[in-house]
This record gives structure tokens, C-alpha cells and sequence, in this order.
């Protein structure tokens, strides 16, 4: 291992390219959301890394089906149906989220699928509709490509980590709201009650979970970072030990979350295992407190 598969990405040095991207990935996820079958926890929402870029993987329209996928290696938007058809536009530097939102838009209505979204993005610093968006048009192919890179490596690290566990267990996907790489672990049990609160967090958090992720940083954590949390959180837990020594606990409204930083692993002599303990070890951390049966759900490794 070494840092080549692990580059530096700082999130001051593609600020501009990361929020233009995240608009483009709301807009293609919300096109996922308006069509799939609804599945448990969200499941249906959600985006996936691929050994070119980003993808929806297939979605049933009517008696086909079709794919949006973002080509980082070609810097190219692609819709493809099962009966053979292939359209693409360019992804590059200039091209507003109204023009993204707008040349998609085309290409759907030319291949006859349904395009009926709320154009608006989702709990971003702007509400400013996609096909108004002309502010977002930074696109610095050389950000996007390293940042696709460093999803590639998490992915498998993440997928690795998920078939340790007997546990009813998500896909390794992409949450375009939050921009984060994700897989969470679910005990089975109902979780208490939210109360008043949004039909997103509801169905989020129906039930036990652990999660784990990965987010290449925002206003609050300004840096790329690995996170894990409990839910709902056992009295304690921001006490139990965690690796590598780097790791922390900090709170996320009220409640706690377990940190690593992408910049104190990525020039680890083994950072792919720095990463794994950190999973294990906060895993653990929640697991035990929350009363799930580790031994129980533990896969065996032969």
C-alpha cells in the first residue's frame, strides 16, 4: 500500500468542482429515487462506484430498462437502455448544473423515461432550482478523477468490512443528499420511536443500526474523513477505545460519532488496515454497548 491508491484531496483545493458535482449526482439520484420500487431504508436512492466512475445500475421503466452512469475516465454522462440505446454528453469545465439538468433532460425525453423531480437540491447551502442553476459550473477534471479514485479504494474497503457480518447488511452505495460512501449493519430490532420528524429520517432509522462511512468533508468537517455511528448511540459510548490511535470520538448533534481522517491514514505504510481497524473498532464499540451478539454475527474468515 501506499499513497498512490490513497491521493491527497483537500477539500479547499476542489471546493467549487465538488458542490457543481454533488448538484449533477442529485440530480441523476432524484431521476433513481422517481423510478425505482421503493426498498427498505432507502436502498432504492442510492448511487454506486464502478470501474469507470458512478452509476445508477439498471432502473425499470416500462418494459426496459436504462442506466446513467458518469464516465470519470472519459469525463462523459451516459444514458443506456436495455434495448440498446446510447446517448452521452460531455462533463467538463463551464458546464452549469442548468446545463447538465437540461442536456439530460433531452436525452430522457428523446428515449421516452419519465424525468418528474423536485428540481431543487437537498440540504445544500442553496435552494436555487437546478434548471436556474448557472452558478455551480466549475468541473476540474483532474479533482474529479482523483476524488473517483479514492471511492474506488474505499469502496472495496467498505465491501470487505460488510461480509464480515452475519447482519442484515446494505450495499456499499453512494447517498447523493450527503455525498458519502456508505454501508450499515442492522441488528434486526425496532428502534425507538422518532417521533415528529421527516419521512427521510424515519425510514433511516426505523431500526438499529451501525453505518459506516466515508465523505470528502463539508462545512463542518472541512477535510475528507472515515466515520462510523450508532443509532441510537448506548449511553458510553464516546469512552470505548478506537484505532488507530488517530481515531476520535465527536459529537454529532448530541449524539456520538467516531472520526478518522483521511490524511492521518493515506501515507500509513498499510492504510487499507488502518481503515479496516477503524471499522472493526467502532463497530465493536457500538455493538457491544447496544447488546447485539457479536460472536453470533461474526463470519468466520476460512
Amino acid at each position: 500500500m501506499n499513497n498512490t491508491l490513497f491521493p491527497a484531496l483537500p477539500l479547499a483545493d476542489w471546493k467549487d468542482t465538488k458542490e457543481t458535482l454533488h448538484r449533477y449526482f442529485q440530480i441523476v439520484g432524484k431521476l433513481r429515487l422517481s423510478q425505482m420500487p421503493k426498498d427498505n431504508h432507502w436502498w432504492h436512492i442510492t448511487l454506486y462506484v464502478t470501474n469507470s466512475g458512478v452509476a445508477t445500475g439498471a432502473i425499470p421503466q416500462g418494459d426496459f430498462t436504462f442506466e446513467v452512469a458518469f464516465n470519470f475516465l472519459n469525463h462523459e454522462l451516459l444514458v443506456t437502455t436495455s434495448k440498446g440505446d446510447v446517448r452521452s454528453f460531455a462533463l467538463h469545465d463551464g458546464l452549469s448544473v442548468a446545463d447538465f439538468y437540461r442536456q439530460l433532460g433531452t436525452i430522457l425525453q428523446e428515449l421516452q423515461i419519465g424525468f418528474d423531480i423536485l428540481a431543487r437540491p437537498y440540504n445544500l447551502a442553496d435552494n436555487v432550482p437546478f434548471q436556474e442553476c448557472t452558478m455551480h459550473h466549475t468541473y476540474d477534471k483532474g479533482a474529479v478523477h482523483t476524488a473517483w479514485r479514492i471511492l474506488v479504494q474505499v469502496d472495496m474497503i467498505l465491501k470487505e468490512f460488510g461480509g464480515r457480518s452475519y447482519s442484515k447488511t446494505c450495499p456499499v452505495h453512494i447517498y447523493w443528499h450527503h455525498l458519502d460512501l456508505v454501508v450499515t449493519r442492522f441488528s434486526g430490532k425496532k428502534a425507538p420511536d422518532l417521533g415528529n420528524v421527516s419521512q427521510v429520517e424515519r425510514e433511516a432509522y426505523s431500526h438499529e443500526v451501525i453505518s459506516f462511512g466515508f465523505w470528502f468533508g463539508d462545512d463542518t468537517i472541512t477535510e475528507p474523513a472515515f466515520y462510523s455511528y450508532t443509532y441510537p448511540a448506548p449511553p458510553g459510548l464516546d469512552k470505548e477505545p478506537l484505532l488507530p490511535k488517530s481515531a476520535k470520538w465527536q459529537d454529532a448533534n448530541g449524539s456520538p460519532m467516531a472520526l478518522l481522517m483521511y490524511d492521518d491514514v493515506r501515507n500509513h505504510e498499510n492504510p487499507k488496515q488502518e481503515i479496516l481497524n477503524f471499522l472493526e473498532s467502532s463497530y465493536k464499540a457500538g455493538a457491544r454497548l447496544a447488546g447485539w451478539d457479536l460472536e453470533a454475527l461474526k463470519v468466520p474468515a476460512e
